[in-house]
């Protein structure tokens, strides 16, 4: 089975037009950076010594800026500049997996019709989160073929109202905002017509940047005038959840700094608060973590996917459900920090 992948590049060129292509770079000062050592970053990257100072050279040459410095009794430490190259990669690539994925996926379903290869297809609509790429992951290892489109989970249960799917990823709050926050969805979501299987628990919370400097203890402090704000974009799930919990609190969106802005994945956010850009996000434990955040618990919800339910027994859902209720899937889900995977997979009654 073909596999498509397409991951996001970028180059520099200095006053003189010169380029410089980063991976390679990219990977060595993210090596540099773990191993406090040149030599032993040039080992990681499968580069000799001599190559691995060139690149560090050949940067310095173009742009006059030092990238590495050593430092007695801390050995080689990255300087302000190749930390700024680090953040704004893992920026990008937060900001832009979700498309690439969904144009990879469709590239990959275009190729397989032109050599015809086409097999049967899950079609797969969903915010983009932790538990569904893992679940990707999941089939694709069985051998199921799946297109993927990550869209705000308004747009996905829209998505299978219209047939344009085959499961739609959606959350819930637990608790007192859960029926506030199923509204969203009623309107495309038919109990008597669609499925709800569990996919699982998930912590959902603050962002903030490692120590917490600056005091953040909950959401009253977002309306203080010292704090920048990341969000989700409008119809993601994460953004009503939130925009729920503060009007339960009669606070203010137009006075939190940052409020209108829009990203995509709970990466992107974490993204940019550690790597200052911002001093305080939400979203979902796992995203916290992977980048080295601290994370104030808010709330647990739980992340469904629908169906048809007339689609239940087709060997496709089948074999999505069989993939869910797997302990291969669950132990993947419980090693995901704040996810719980006890349920997933099974049946759900909602609304």
């Amino acid at each position: 089975m073909l596999k498509v992948e397409i991951r996001p590049d970028w180059i520099l060129r200095d006053a003189r037009g010169t380029p410089t292509a980063l991976p390679a770079l990219l990977s060595l000062l993210t090596a540099v950076s773990q191993s406090g050592s040149i030599s032993k970053a040039a080992t990681a990257c499968g580069m000799s010594y001599r190559h691995a100072w060139g690149l560090l050279e050949q940067f310095g040459d173009q742009f006059g800026a030092q990238l590495v410095h050593k430092v007695r009794g801390q050995g080689t430490l990255l300087s302000p500049l190749a930390e700024k190259l680090i953040w704004a990669d893992r920026r990008i690539s937060a900001r832009l997996s979700p498309l690439l994925d969904s144009l990879a996926s469709e590239l990959q379903q275009e190729l397989a019709r032109v050599l015809a290869l086409e097999a049967q297809v899950l079609r797969l609509t969903a915010s983009h989160g932790f538990a569904v790429a893992a679940l990707v992951a999941q089939l694709g290892g069985q051998g199921v073929a799946v297109d993927i489109k990550y869209r705000s989970s308004t747009e996905a249960v829209a998505a299978l109202a219209h047939d344009e799917c085959d499961l739609a990823g959606f959350h819930l709050p637990m608790g007192k905002f859960e029926a506030a926050a199923a509204a969203a969805h009623r309107q495309w979501l038919d109990p008597a017509r669609h499925a709800f299987l569990h996919l699982a628990c998930r912590q959902q919370g603050l962002f903030v940047a490692k120590g917490n400097p600056k005091r953040i203890g909950g959401l009253d402090d977002l309306v203080r005038p010292d704090i920048r704000f990341v969000n989700r974009q409008h119809g993601s799930g994460t953004r009503v959840l939130l925009e729920l919990l503060l009007a339960d609190r009669a606070l203010d969106t137009a006075r939190i700094a940052g409020f209108d802005s829009a990203e995509f994945t709970h990466a992107a956010v974490a993204a940019f608060v550690a790597s200052g850009m911002a001093d305080v996000s939400f979203g979902v434990e796992t995203a916290a973590r992977r980048f080295d955040l601290d994370f104030i618990p808010i709330c647990r919800e739980r992340y469904f996917l629908a169906c048809d339910r007339a689609a239940l027994d087709t060997p496709l859902l089948q074999a999505a459900r069989d993939a869910m209720a797997s302990a291969a899937f669950r132990q993947v889900l419980d090693g995901l920090p704040g996810y719980d995977g006890t349920a997933s997979g099974a049946l759900e009654t909602l609304f």
